[in-house]
This record gives C-alpha cells, structure tokens and sequence, in this order.
C-alpha cells in the first residue's frame, strides 16, 4: 500500500515541485525543451539497447540457452521507455538508470535473483503434496475418488459406419 501511495501520490507532486523549482531558476521554456529532449534522448536511447538485447537473446536462444538476463533486461527496457516520456526529472533519473548499459545488467541481476527467490519460498510453502487435489484423492475411501464409470462407442469404427466389411 505505502509503494503505491508513493508512486501515485508523493512521485507526481515531488516532480511538479522539482520542475515549478527548475523552471523558476532557468525559465519555464527551457524547463519543457529540457524534458522534450530528455523524452527523445530517451526514446532513442531504449531503441538501441531494446535491439541491442534483442540481438543478444536471439544469439543464446540459437545456442540452446534461455535468455533469462535478456529477458530481464527487456522488462527493465520497457519500464525505462514508460519512465523516459512520462514529465519529470525524478522519472528521467530512474528511467535512465533502467536504460543504461552499464547499469542495466546489474539491475537485471538483482531482480533475477530477487525473482528466483520468492519463486523458491513460494514453493517451499507449498510443498509437493499441499494442493488440495492430492488431499481430495487421498482419503481412505475409494468412494470419493475419481472413478468414472461408463460405455463408449467408436463412431470412426469403419465397420459400424458400412464402409467396410468385416473379415
């Protein structure tokens, strides 16, 4: 609830008051001409790193291996150009931060690694054997299982349909 208070309430007025800040001291046109071109810079930007990892994924996939870290480093490239063209400093910063090729990687890292770790608690607290299908069809009587009695028919049975005869 708090990380999502700060990115719909605190981040918006934290940026109009940086850029009501910056525009006071260099001048409102410059302010937007400052954000357009970080916008473009941007855009350009996650372009090249976007084809660049896109490069990279093909080339490991090609050779057998998932591209785990490219496909980390694609999410955090489509998080920076959602960051890149929204108005704001404190957004350029961070979105430039995702877009970078140095700092990318290391990123991508971290969220891999914090993403392989819940992925192993989420396991562990269910376990192999927790599911309720397994508690369903392991009780003592054979009753409650799920047996299915019934008769079939085999429409595509040649014979039955009159185009062969039977030997």
């Amino acid at each position: 609830m708090g990380k999502l208070f700060f990115l719909f309430a605190l981040l918006p007025i934290l940026e109009i008051t940086i850029l009501v800040n910056v525009g006071e001291q260099i001048g409102g046109w410059n302010t937007v001409a400052i954000v357009i071109a970080t916008a473009f810079l941007g855009a350009y930007l996650v372009r090249q790193q976007g084809l660049s990892t896109l490069l990279s994924a093909q080339q490991k996939m090609q050779t057998g291996t998932i591209p785990g870290q490219e496909m980390a480093e694609g999410l955090l490239l489509v998080i920076s150009g959602v960051l890149l063209v929204t108005p704001g400093f404190i957004t350029d910063i961070f979105g430039f931060l995702l877009c970078l090729p140095f700092t990318r990687p290391i990123i991508a890292k971290a969220l891999l690694k914090q993403m392989s770790l819940k992925v192993v608690q989420a396991s562990a607290q269910q376990g192999p054997f927790s599911g309720t299908h397994y508690q369903q069809t392991s009780s003592s009587n054979p009753q409650q299982g799920d047996i299915i009695e019934g008769e079939f028919e085999n429409k595509d049975d040649p014979i039955k349909q009159g185009l062969r005869k039977p030997d």
